[in-house]
């Protein structure tokens, strides 16, 4: 998460989102820039408006515009699934030892094992009405949130090309496919209603 007070702006890190390589850019810009523990570097939406707005807002006397990044479900999920075949995963977490598709239908269960818990985007951008990301750009189009920051913070972004994982195979089945839009048609229909 980074937050930029004089712009009343706050980076929400979805996870999966190149959130590493915007900290790396942009960490140095930032008036708070919080990388870690991982679970407050991801803070998402709910959170974000329940307890670190008002915080921030009682701080800097202004409440703070939100901005994030989406991912097309199924590239998401196969960045989740590489970048735990890393040989530095912990064994607990790692995928070396099970299909994509095993990924997949596990991903899908209400208790998957701690290797495919990967949570969803729509509830960390999205997980109601009044707690909402006010700017959300996909992922795939990443030069128009680029834009956005950069008319916002008046300074141009190079990315640096981090936290790349492995290839690997990301075949589906039509069933398991079937299963998976089923399971996460909530971060479908985000995706999709997000703007171009």
């Amino acid at each position: 998460m980074l937050v930029f007070s004089s712009q009343q702006l706050v980076f929400l890190a979805a996870p999966k989102t190149a959130s590493t390589a915007i900290e790396q850019a942009l960490g140095s810009l930032a008036t708070i820039a919080i990388g870690s523990p991982t679970a407050v570097k991801h803070t998402g939406a709910g959170p974000f408006k329940d307890h670190f707005n008002p915080y921030l807002t009682s701080i800097f006397g202004h409440t703070f515009m939100s901005v994030a990044l989406v991912r097309e479900p199924r590239d998401w999920l196969g960045s989740w699934y590489r970048n735990r075949q890393r040989e530095d995963e912990e064994q607990a977490t790692s995928t070396q030892s099970v299909s994509f598709e095993e990924f997949v239908s596990l991903a899908c269960k209400s208790s998957p094992p701690d290797f495919a818990k990967i949570g969803n985007q729509s509830a960390f951008l999205n997980p109601r009405h009044d707690a909402k990301v006010d700017h959300i750009f996909k992922y795939d189009q990443l030069e128009r949130f680029l834009s956005f920051l950069e008319d916002r913070l008046g300074f141009d972004i190079v990315l640096p090309r981090l936290n790349v994982s492995p290839m690997a195979d990301l075949h589906l089945s039509g069933k398991t496919e079937d299963l998976f839009r089923k399971t996460f048609a909530s971060d479908f229909d985000l995706y999709g209603s997000t703007a171009s």
